[in-house]
């Protein structure tokens, strides 16, 4: 009887271990949908502040102090204070900047601060100078999430490093897909209106997806210098 009774406990204790392991198979096959599911929706939504997949540089989303703004310095002929009056921007530090290891065109890692391209034109000198900036951080609305709202006529203002005042009215401010944006960088580089100086501003806009880890758009806000 009692060698009955243990192979009644091993079949017992076997099957109990049966039971857990499939309703543990469940579970996970119910998690993996269910995440699939919630992906497939989010998929193209439009998120209210950006979220940051692997960056290079973790995100400051604390904007600088009033004592470090003023304190910011640069050399004469380069931009130093971006204004954006009917966007609520003033005197956003302009900080120069290259490119980064995917030579990708770089971008502070403040989403307070904006970003001058090396590279590019200097005010006051003729050429067409590219400025990009966050539209937001993980938490924090940047910068530049309102770029999309800006409309012809509109006025951008650049100070330089010696104090001189560059005021350029925007010409045309669109969304380029992500797909066609690298393309049109060769556009965004020349002024809108040949012979004018100008300024380019870029951010990201438009849908978010999740599987790609960005948004789907960029905005080309494009302006040229008025003339006084």
């Amino acid at each position: 009887m009692s060698l009955k009774i243990k192979g009644w406990r091993k079949i017992t204790k076997w099957a109990i271990w049966s039971v857990l392991g499939i309703l543990f198979l469940v579970f996970l096959i119910r998690v993996a949908t269910f995440e699939a599911s919630y992906y497939a929706e989010k998929e193209g939504s439009e998120r209210v502040v950006a979220e940051v997949v692997e960056p290079e540089e973790e995100l400051i989303e604390v904007a600088p102090t009033a004592e470090e703004v003023r304190e910011y310095t640069v050399a004469p002929d380069r931009p130093r204070y971006l204004t954006i009056e009917k966007l609520g921007i003033n005197k956003a530090r302009i900080l120069p900047m290259g490119v980064n290891a995917k030579g990708e065109l770089a971008t502070p890692n403040n989403i307070f601060d904006v970003g001058w391209y090396e590279a590019s034109g200097k005010p006051g000198q003729g050429g067409t100078m590219i400025i990009d900036g966050h539209n937001g951080g993980p938490h924090v609305l940047g910068v530049f999430k309102n770029l999309p709202n800006l409309e012809n006529g509109d006025i951008i203002t650049v100070e330089r490093g010696d104090g001189v005042v560059y005021k350029y009215k925007v010409i045309e401010n669109k969304s380029i897909l992500l797909s066609e944006a690298d393309a049109y960088m060769a556009v965004a580089a020349r002024s809108p209106e040949p012979g004018k100086e100008s300024v380019t501003l870029i951010s990201c806009t438009g849908e978010w997806s999740q599987q790609q880890g960005t948004y789907l758009s960029r905005q080309f806000t494009r302006a040229v210098l008025v003339e006084e």
